[in-house]
């Protein structure tokens, strides 16, 4: 089971992603996700994971194809509420020097 919610502060989006953001639920995420973006401008993307139970390797995917194209846009990009699972993850996978 996943959720995702979003809102905006400024040009600032900060989504959160709860649950686990895996093969299955990442397509429908990265969906909402590039629906929400589209929308409006924003110069800096804040995801929060502080409820995100499990990620996998399509998830990382998810994220790292979404910091590409933010960079690539001039946006900032951020990752916040790193822990269990996903934090080791991002750890052993050094995407938390990615996110700022």
């Amino acid at each position: 089971m996943h959720s995702l919610s979003h809102h905006r502060d400024g040009s600032t989006v900060t989504f959160q992603l709860a649950g686990v953001l895996d093969a299955m639920s990442a397509p429908s995420i990265g969906q909402e996700i590039d629906r929400t973006l589209a929308e409006e401008e924003q110069s800096q993307l804040v995801f929060d994971l502080s409820s995100l139970r499990l990620i996998d390797s399509r998830g990382i995917a998810l994220l790292v194809a979404i910091y590409k194209r933010a960079q690539a846009a001039g946006q900032k990009v951020a990752v916040t509420g790193l822990r269990s699972q996903p934090a080791a993850m991002f750890k052993l996978l050094r995407l938390d020097r990615l996110f700022s």
